[in-house]
């Protein structure tokens, strides 16, 4: 018979326990991003659920309630500085300063066309340097000085696969845009690390959404997939959650794939 086990000491708490933590998810009013929330939120995180259009934003939080004690929506276009500011400002009145900050809004590979470089017009350059690069810069640059104050903060960019290889889909834009995100994460996690701020990339691979979108075309990609799947929302939600915790405090500066051992993205 098994000798029963000691009481946990009193200052032992669940692994990946983030009550008392506030977390802002970019982009979060539909896709990975609400899986995202919903992951954090059941760790004990409360969330800020952003997203430019303010009534997905609203809707998206109403149906979160139910995961967490508290969702709040705080609709900004990341791309404007000013309304990133004064998002944040509100967050923090509303709900708490943000400890946890989750670039997740971009142009997504699923609403990317599979266009060559030579055939896209300059005119239609800026969006993938403006979502996928200043936006993120943006968020982490009203994010991180309250966290410096603070001694405790994590910056979790979601990139993708098409920002570190090379891809012939037609996807170079979409590429510079998130290899240039994953270079600066890089960069000021050195500048941000030694006051306890953690900054890290999740590079995801062929994820669900997209898959659903536009199997004929992605279909190839999950034959070449080790694991014959996308990757979910849970799959996401879960290093997210791992990344925001305690637990991993002594990483920072990485860049983590996510895409079922694939080394074509």
């Amino acid at each position: 018979m098994a000798e029963p086990q000691p009481d946990a000491p009193p200052d032992a708490h669940p692994m990946f326990d983030l009550a008392g933590r506030v977390a802002l998810i970019t982009g979060a009013g539909q896709g990975m991003g609400v899986g995202m929330a919903k992951g954090l939120l059941r760790q004990g995180a409360a969330v800020v659920i952003n997203d430019v259009d303010p009534e997905l934003a609203e809707a998206r939080a109403g149906e979160l309630a139910i995961y967490g004690p508290t969702v709040a929506a705080v609709p900004f276009d990341i791309t404007d500085l000013t309304a990133v500011t004064d998002g944040f400002r509100l967050a923090a009145k509303r709900v708490g300063p943000i400890d946890i900050l989750v670039n997740n809004a971009g142009i997504p590979l699923s609403a990317v066309s599979a266009t060559p470089f030579l055939d896209i017009a300059p005119s239609d350059w800026p969006p993938y340097l403006d979502l996928n690069l200043y936006g993120s810069m943006n968020c982490i640059k009203a994010a991180a000085p309250g966290m410096i104050d603070r001694s405790w903060g994590r910056i979790i960019q979601i990139s993708s696969g098409a920002g570190r290889i090379g891809l012939r889909i037609g996807q170079a834009l979409y590429g510079a845009g998130k290899s240039g995100i994953e270079g600066f994460v890089r960069h000021v996690s050195q500048e941000f690390a030694p006051h306890g701020v953690t900054t890290n990339s999740i590079a995801l691979g062929l994820m669900e959404n997209a898959y659903q979108r536009n199997p004929k075309f992605l279909g190839r990609t999950i034959e070449a997939n080790p694991m014959k799947r996308p990757g979910s929302m849970t799959d996401v939600a879960a290093l997210v959650a791992f990344l925001a915790s305690e637990e991993a405090s002594y990483i920072s500066g990485q860049t983590i794939n996510l895409n079922g051992g694939s080394h074509f993205n």
